[in-house]
């Protein structure tokens, strides 16, 4: 699962970028109101909308602005609603991408994930395309900070998790899709401070990338994730750690 980790490092540098212009917390805000929108306004009773408000108080987001999402969603407030669309498509080197969105309108979401691939090599595909080369995974970060491999390994073992990874200034844990919040809960009562907590998509299959390939596919990536529609983009581009270590330089 090391591919996960290392684009999750990158991004996770990144993200400071990215909540400086308001880019971050567009994402956030519209998982807050689709969260409460489907499973209620109630953190306890509803998983998604607990890893959504964990994930905004990790990057900061202020508690009135994730409580007004949490009641737009609920139907409290007025305001835009969003529904959950996904695209499958090729990128440069025939590298396979799956992109997750929440838009309010679908015609524009597609026309700009479209432009998006075709503008940087490569083409939209129809549904099913790739989604068979990625498996549904659960994810979760603990900030690393004074906690020890060992310590973090055997805990996450105990909760149900699979693999525990290290990223930058985190701990990357990885579980079943079905066992994700169970794990998390399992850790908090631990004592570990959870980030992260959200399902991802892990490649089954991979296309090695090096050069001029890994750079064309970060840029795609970055292309796709400045879209505010788009919340999640996965590939499936198998880079050596020396050149994730120059991609991430």
């Amino acid at each position: 699962m090391s591919g996960h980790s290392k684009w999750s490092t990158i991004k996770h540098k990144k993200g400071r970028a990215d909540a400086a212009r308001g880019k971050l917390f567009t994402k956030l805000i519209r998982e807050l109101v689709v969260a409460a929108r489907e499973g209620g306004g109630d953190i306890d009773g509803n998983a998604r909308l607990r890893a959504a408000v964990l994930s905004a108080r990790a990057n900061n987001m202020p508690k009135d602005t994730i409580d007004r999402a949490v009641k737009r969603g609920a139907g409290n407030l007025e305001g835009e609603q969003y529904e959950a669309v996904s695209y499958e498509g090729y990128g440069p080197g025939g590298v396979a991408f799956f992109v997750e969105a929440l838009t309010s309108n679908r015609n524009r979401a597609v026309a700009e994930v479209r432009h998006a691939l075709a503008k940087n090599g490569g083409n939209l595909g129809t549904d099913g395309s790739v989604a068979w080369m990625f498996e549904q995974k659960g994810y979760i970060e603990v900030p690393s900070e004074g906690i020890a491999f060992d310590r973090i390994f055997e805990a996450a073992v105990e909760a149900g998790a699979e693999d525990v990874e290290a990223g930058d200034e985190i701990w990357s844990i990885y579980c079943g899709f079905t066992d994700l919040h169970g794990v998390a809960r399992a850790l908090e009562a631990a004592g570990f401070e959870v980030t992260t907590c959200r399902p991802i998509r892990i490649p089954t299959t991979t296309v090695a990338a090096e050069g001029s390939l890994a750079d064309s596919t970060l840029r795609l990536m970055d292309f796709l994730d400045d879209l505010d529609d788009v919340q999640n983009v996965y590939n499936n581009a198998e880079i050596s750690d020396a050149e994730m270590e120059r991609l991430s330089s």
